[in-house]
C-alpha cells in the first residue's frame, strides 16, 4: 500500500458541501482545458494562499522552465554589459583552453586535461568574473568562489589574456616540474599565488564552501572579521551531485539562513561515463532536494530563442513535451540534426510542429540551453546575489563540449576527449568567429595550433581589464595579508600540564581539555582558538567548556535546557566559541578547514582544534583532510580515545590502531602519538609557534589522546626538544641493573613498558632503559633526508639520521611498543644501530577490558618482557631457557594463531 500526503483527511470538514464544489470545478478543468490549464491554477492558488500567509508550503517541485520569468528578466535583471565584447573575449578564452590541452597532449601523449567541462561551462564563468565576484585589491578579502576542478584550462585561458599568465606556463600545463608549469587542477600547495580554494576531488567542494560560509558567519558573530560582503561561490556538476559530501549538509546552509552562499550547478546531463539521468530527470530531482532543504532554487533550462515558443504554447502542449522529455533524449537532441528534432520533439504531436513550422531545421538544431545564454544566466546571479534568507542554487542546463563540433559536443566519450584534428580545431575556429584572428596558415598538421591574446589597448582588452578592475582585481587570487596579528600565549598557559599531576590520575584527553581552557582564557590569544567537536564533548570530557565559552549559534538559545540549572549545562550563544557540529565528522573537518585557513583567505589568522574520534578521523575523512593540507591548512587535529586497546568495550569500528599510519601519508601533517601530559602541553606549545610565529610554515598537527588515567609526571629536564623531534631518553635502567636493552613507547604502551622494564629487572636480572618516541614520522622523515643527502653527496663525511644518533647510545636490541599497528614503530627500524622488533596491535579491535586486549594483542607487559628476552637470547646474550619461563609465568599460549588473523 502506497502512501499519500493524505493529512488534510485528519482535519475537520467544516462544510463538505463547498469542499465538493471546489473538487469538482478542479475536475472540469483538468477535463475541458487540460492537465496543464489545471496545475497553472492550482500554482495560482499555492501563489495566492503565501500572500495571505496561510504557511502552506511550496511545492518542492516546478515545471521544467526558468524560474525568472521573461519580463522579469527584461524589467528586473537587464543585462548591463557590453554583449558583444563579452562574447569576443569569451570566444578567446574558450580557443586558449582548449588549444592548452591539445598541445599538452601532443608534447606528451596521455598528459590529459579536460576540454568539455570548461567548454559547457565558460559562460557561467564568464558572468561571475565580468560582472559579481570582487576580487582582493585595497586589502579586501573578496568573495570566495569554489571552481569546479576540471574547469581549471579556461581559468588559465582567462589569466592568460589579462596577463598573469604567459604562453610558456600554458604550454606547462600539467607539466609541472619542467620549469614553469601549471597544476591540472586548483591546488594552493602546488600554486600558492593562484589558487585559493581546492577543489577537484569530486563532493569536497561543496561541503567545504557550506562550512566555509557558516564560519564566515562566525567570525563575524565574534567580532573577529566583518565577513558581511562576502559571496561563497561554488561550481560543481550534476553527476558529482551523487557524491554524499555534495548534498551532505545542504539542510545545514538553509538551517544556518546563509544567504552568503551561491551554489552552480552545471548541469550538462552527463557524468563521466554517461548520462547523469537518462531516464530521469537531475534538475527536476536536484530541484526538489534542494527546496525540501529550504533553498531558493533558480532554474536555468532555456535560451532566450525558448521565450518566443512558449509564449505560443496556449495549450500547454509544449510545457508538458519539456516535463516528460526525459534526459537521455535531451542528450540525443543534443547531437541529433533539426530534422531529427523537429519529427521526434515537436512531431508527435501536430500543435508542437506546428510551432517551429517558420524555423529553419538549423535554427532547431541551434535552440540554446540557458546555461549558454547570457542574458538568462546574469538575471539568475543577480537574483541569487539579492535573495536574503536562504542559500541559493542555480541549476544551470547547459551541453558537455559545447562549441567544440561534432564528435565532442554532447558525446558519452567527450569527458576523456584530449586531442582534436585540424579538422575539428579548424570548426571550433568557426563556430567561434575567430577567423581574422587565427589565420588560416597556422592550423597545419605541422605546427601547433596559436593561441591569441587582444593586444593592450584593444576594445577587448580594455574592457576585460576594466571589468576585472571594477570588481576589485583577478581571481582567483590568494593573497596572504594579516588584517590582525595572532599574538602567541605566554609559557604560562602551559605551566600546570609542564608541572605534572602529581599523585591525581588523569588521562591525556583530561589533560588537553585543561590546556584548552588554559589558551582559551589567555588574552588577545584566547579569542583565536576554534574548538570544534562532532557532538562528542561529554564523552571527551569536554562538557566544562559549554558554559564558559560558549556554543555557536547564529540564533542564539532560544529555549531553556534541561540541565540550566547545572554548572555544566549546555549553552549556546550568537557569539559562541565553540563549534559543535553534530554527529558529522565531515562538516567537521570541513569547518576545521575554513578556519585553518582564515590566515590566508580572510587575514586573520584561527588556531583551529577538532577533537575527534581518533578511528574517525583519518580513516573516515581522509580525503578531506588531503584536501587541507592542499589549501595549506594550519591547526590541530586531535585524534581522542585513541589506541587500539584504550577504548575498553568498544571493539571492532571504535578501536584506532592504524590512524598514525593515515597521518604518515599526508606530507603536511606532523603527528605525534604523546605518552604523557606534559608531551601534549610541548606539542601543542611548539606546533602554535611553527605553524603562527615568525618562520611560520604552512603545515598542521595530529595528536592523538587516551581516556585512561594515570599520574602525569613532570616534564624531565632537557625533554623538549626531543619530544618534538621525536624520541628522547626517558628513564635509566633500575639501578644495580646495567642496560642490556631499550625499550620504546608511545601513547599509554608507557604503561606496559615501565611494568616490563620492572619485572625484567625483579624476575631475570636484566636492565633495560625506556624511551619515549612520541614522533616515529618525523623521525622517518628526517632519517630519509640524511639518506639523501649522502646519495647526492658521495664525496662528503657521511650524515647521521638523528634516530641513529640516539640510539646509538644504549646497549642491545630495541623493542617497541605501541597501541597502534606495527607498522607504526617500524617506520624507524632501518635505521636502528642495533636489532629492532615492533610490538602493535595488528588486527581487528574486540570488546573486552583493556587487560585483556592488550593480552590478545600481544602489547602488554608480559609480552614486552618476552620479546626483550627473545631479542637477548638471539644475540647470545642470555639463555633461551629465560624466554620459556617468562612465556610461562605469563600463561602465554606459544600455539595460538596471531592476533591478525583472529
Amino acid at each position: 500500500m502506497s502512501i499519500h500526503d493524505d493529512f488534510v483527511g485528519q482535519l475537520p470538514d467544516t462544510d463538505p458541501d463547498e469542499t465538493r464544489e471546489w473538487m469538482e470545478s478542479l475536475d472540469a478543468v483538468a477535463s475541458v482545458k487540460g492537465r496543464s490549464r489545471a496545475e497553472f491554477l492550482m500554482q495560482k492558488l499555492l501563489e495566492r494562499s503565501h500572500d495571505l500567509h496561510f504557511g502552506i508550503p511550496a511545492p518542492v517541485r516546478t515545471p521544467y522552465v526558468n524560474s525568472i520569468p521573461r519580463q522579469d528578466q527584461d524589467q528586473q535583471y537587464w543585462f548591463p554589459g557590453d554583449e558583444d565584447l563579452e562574447r569576443r573575449i569569451r570566444a578567446f578564452i574558450r580557443w586558449n583552453a582548449a588549444v592548452m590541452v591539445i598541445k599538452a597532449n601532443k608534447a606528451a601523449d596521455g598528459i590529459g586535461g579536460h576540454l568539455a567541462t570548461f567548454a559547457s561551462s565558460a559562460a557561467l564563468y564568464e558572468v561571475g568574473f565580468n560582472h559579481f565576484w570582487r576580487g582582493k585589491d585595497h586589502g579586501q578579502a573578496g568573495d570566495a568562489v569554489h571552481i569546479q576542478g576540471h574547469a581549471a584550462p579556461g581559468i588559465y585561458a582567462r589569466a592568460y589574456l589579462e596577463g598573469r599568465l604567459d604562453e610558456e606556463q600554458l604550454d606547462g600545463f600539467r607539466r609541472e616540474l619542467r620549469g614553469k608549469g601549471l597544476s591540472s587542477y586548483p591546488h594552493p600547495r602546488l600554486m600558492p599565488d593562484f589558487w585559493e580554494y581546492p577543489t577537484v576531488s569530486m563532493g569536497l567542494a561543496p561541503i567545504s564552501s557550506i562550512y566555509q560560509a557558516r564560519f564566515n558567519r562566525y567570525l563575524h558573530a565574534r567580532q573577529l572579521d566583518a565577513t558581511d560582503a562576502t559571496k561563497v561561490w561554488c561550481f560543481l556538476g550534476d553527476g558529482e551531485t551523487d557524491e554524499p559530501e555534495s548534498l551532505g549538509s545542504i539542510a545545514l546552509a538553509a538551517r544556518e539562513s546563509l544567504d552568503n552562499l551561491i551554489w552552480v550547478v552545471n548541469c550538462n546531463l552527463q557524468r563521466l561515463d554517461g548520462p547523469v539521468r537518462g531516464n530521469g530527470k537531475i534538475i527536476q530531482e536536484l530541484e526538489a532536494v534542494f527546496r525540501g532543504a529550504g533553498w531558493n532554487v533558480i532554474k536555468v533550462i532555456w535560451g532566450s530563442r525558448w521565450d518566443e515558443l512558449l509564449a505560443r504554447d496556449v495549450d500547454g502542449v509544449l510545457l508538458d513535451k519539456m516535463n516528460t522529455t526525459v534526459d537521455g533524449d535531451f542528450q540525443r537532441y543534443a547531437t541529433a540534426d533539426g530534422a531529427h528534432i523537429r519529427d521526434h520533439f515537436f512531431g508527435p504531436d501536430p500543435r508542437l510542429r506546428a510551432m517551429v513550422e517558420d524555423f529553419t531545421d538549423d535554427e532547431l538544431r541551434t535552440l540554446p540551453r540557458g546555461g549558454h545564454d547570457y542574458h538568462k544566466l546574469y538575471a539568475a546571479y543577480r537574483a541569487a546575489t539579492e535573495h536574503r534568507g536562504a542559500p541559493t542554487v542555480i541549476l544551470a542546463k547547459t551541453v558537455k563540449g559545447w562549441t567544440l563540433g561534432e564528435g565532442v559536443e554532447a558525446r558519452n566519450a567527450t569527458h576523456q576527449i584530449k586531442k582534436m584534428t585540424i579538422t575539428q580545431l579548424r570548426t571550433l575556429r568557426e563556430r567561434l568567429f575567430l577567423q581574422e584572428e587565427i589565420p588560416e596558415g597556422a592550423l597545419a598538421e605541422d605546427r601547433d595550433p596559436p593561441y591569441y591574446r587582444p593586444p593592450e589597448g584593444s576594445a577587448a582588452h580594455t574592457y576585460l581589464m576594466e571589468r576585472r578592475q571594477a570588481l576589485g582585481g583577478p581571481l582567483p587570487s590568494r593573497i596572504v595579508r594579516t588584517k590582525s596579528e595572532l599574538p602567541l600565549p605566554p609559557r604560562e598557559a602551559f605551566a600546570e600540564l609542564l608541572g605534572g599531576s602529581g599523585k591525581q590520575a588523569v588521562s591525556t584527553t583530561m589533560a588537553f581539555t585543561r590546556l584548552l581552557r588554559a589558551l582559551a582564557r589567555t588574552e588577545g590569544f584566547g579569542r583565536r582558538i576554534v574548538p570544534i567537536i562532532p557532538d562528542e564533548a561529554r564523552t571527551f570530557g569536554m562538557d566544562s567548556l559549554f558554559k564558559e565559552f560558549g556554543i555557536y549559534a547564529s540564533q542564539g538559545q532560544q529555549y531553556e535546557p534541561v540541565d540550566h540549572s547545572l554548572l555544566l549545562s549546555y549553552t549556546e550563544a550568537k557569539d559562541g566559541q565553540l563549534l559543535e557540529e553534530g554527529i558529522t565528522e565531515a562538516g567537521s573537518i570541513a569547518s576545521w578547514t575554513a578556519a585553518a585557513t582564515s590566515y590566508a583567505t580572510r587575514g586573520v589568522p584561527m588556531v583551529p582544534f577538532f577533537i575527534f574520534y581518533s578511528m574517525f578521523g583519518f580513516q573516515r575523512v581522509g580525503d578531506l583532510i588531503w584536501q587541507a593540507g592542499d589549501a595549506r591548512a594550519k591547526g590541530f587535529l586531535m585524534g581522542a580515545t585513541a589506541g587500539r586497546t584504550t577504548l575498553l568495550g568498544e571493539g571492532l569500528q571504535h578501536q584506532d590502531g592504524h590512524s598514525h599510519l593515515l597521518a604518515s601519508t599526508v606530507p603536511a601533517c606532523r603527528a605525534y602519538d604523546p605518552a604523557f601530559a606534559y608531551e601534549v602541553a610541548t606539542l601543542v606549545q611548539h606546533g602554535i609557534t611553527h605553524m603562527y610565529g615568525p618562520d611560520a610554515e604552512d603545515v598542521f598537527y595530529y595528536l592523538t589522546l587516551y581516556n585512561e588515567n594515570h599520574p602525569m609526571p613532570a616534564m624531565p629536564e632537557g625533554a623538549a626538544e626531543g619530544i618534538v623531534e621525536g624520541l628522547y631518553h626517558w628513564a635509566d635502567a633500575p639501578e644495580g641493573t646495567p642496560a642490556r636493552a631499550s625499550v620504546l613507547f608511545s601513547g599509554t604502551a608507557h604503561l606496559a613498558a615501565r611494568a616490563a622494564q620492572a619485572e625484567l629487572a625483579e624476575h631475570h636480572g636484566v636492565g633495560v632503559d625506556l624511551w619515549s618516541a612520541p614522533g616515529y614520522k618525523q623521525l622517518r622523515e628526517e632519517a630519509l633526508a640524511v639518506e639523501r643527502w649522502n646519495r647526492l653527496h658521495p664525496t662528503e663525511p657521511a650524515r647521521i639520521p638523528r634516530v641513529t644518533q640516539l640510539l646509538h647510545s644504549g646497549e642491545g636490541p630495541i623493542v617497541a611498543v605501541t597501541d597502534f599497528m606495527a607498522a607504526v614503530p617500524d617506520q624507524i627500524s632501518r635505521w636502528s644501530p642495533r636489532p629492532y622488533t615492533s610490538l602493535g596491535t595488528d588486527g581487528y579491535g574486540r570488546s573486552d577490558t583493556r587487560e585483556a586486549l592488550r593480552s590478545f594483542f600481544e602489547t602488554d607487559a608480559g609480552h614486552v618482557v618476552v620479546a626483550v628476552l627473545a631479542s637477548l637470547a638471539r644475540e647470545g646474550d642470555i639463555d633461551p631457557s629465560e624466554v620459556a619461563k617468562a612465556t610461562a609465568r605469563h600463561g602465554i599460549d606459544v600455539d595460538v594463531a596471531p592476533p591478525w588473523t583472529r
